[in-house]
């Protein structure tokens, strides 16, 4: 058997993760299996929707998917003019999209409240127009309510955020409009490719500016 060296090991691992960065959240160029989201058999009646966006919606999914009481979690585009975008288009940055991830939660289960804390605790809400090492306005922020009672909740924590950082913050807050779910091989892109994901969220810079903004809270 052959072994590489580890002085050829490095720098190949080097070139894999700037390759991963560079294409950033980005159309994989092999489909992943279908998605694997666990049905449920709540009362759909008794269920209620919530829309965030936190830059690259694969990184988003998975801290709320982690939360007893959120029955779904859905990536898409939201936000934007043009009907039935697609990754291509949207990420081109000329539609008004942003990537998002529209939450489906049991109320009886998880609050609103607390849904926003998972949120902030996983975005750099002083980045305009980008997060993290993704940039332009696809990627911007954002919290879409979708009645008044979201719309107040979300913007008492909006404040909240803004005296703890004594700064302006970017993160835009709006009425939940028209969510499109994006293609399917990005649903659940976490668990379909795990070591991507993984070099993608570290090299992006993701998690080291988190713990910087929010230290044992980030990401969670």
């Amino acid at each position: 058997m052959q072994f590489i060296s580890r002085a050829l090991l490095i720098p190949l691992q080097a070139a894999l993760l700037a390759l991963i960065v560079l294409t950033g959240c980005a159309e994989p160029t092999v489909y992943a299996a279908e998605n694997d989201s666990t049905a449920t058999t709540t009362d759909a009646s008794k269920l209620a929707t919530a829309t965030f966006a936190g830059g690259c919606f694969w990184c988003m999914e998975e801290p709320f998917d982690k939360l007893n009481g959120v029955v779904a979690t859905t990536s898409g585009y939201t936000d934007g003019d043009l009907i039935n975008p697609t990754y291509k288009q949207v990420s081109a940055g000329n539609t008004g999209h942003t990537e998002a991830v529209q939450i489906t939660y049991d109320p009886a289960k998880i609050s609103y409240e607390q849904l926003l804390d998972v949120f902030w605790h996983n975005i750099d809400p002083l980045s305009r127009d980008r997060q993290f090492c993704d940039g332009g306005n696809q990627y911007r922020s954002g919290i879409y309510y979708h009645d008044e009672q979201q719309r107040e909740l979300a913007e008492h924590s909006k404040t909240k955020v803004a005296e703890k950082f004594g700064q302006t913050i970017a993160t835009e807050l709006d009425a939940a409009s028209k969510f499109y779910p994006a293609e399917e091989y990005h649903q659940d892109y976490y668990k379909k490719n795990p070591i991507r994901y993984k070099y993608y969220s570290t090299g992006c810079g993701r998690d080291k500016r988190l713990q910087e903004l929010w230290g044992e809270q980030a990401g969670a």
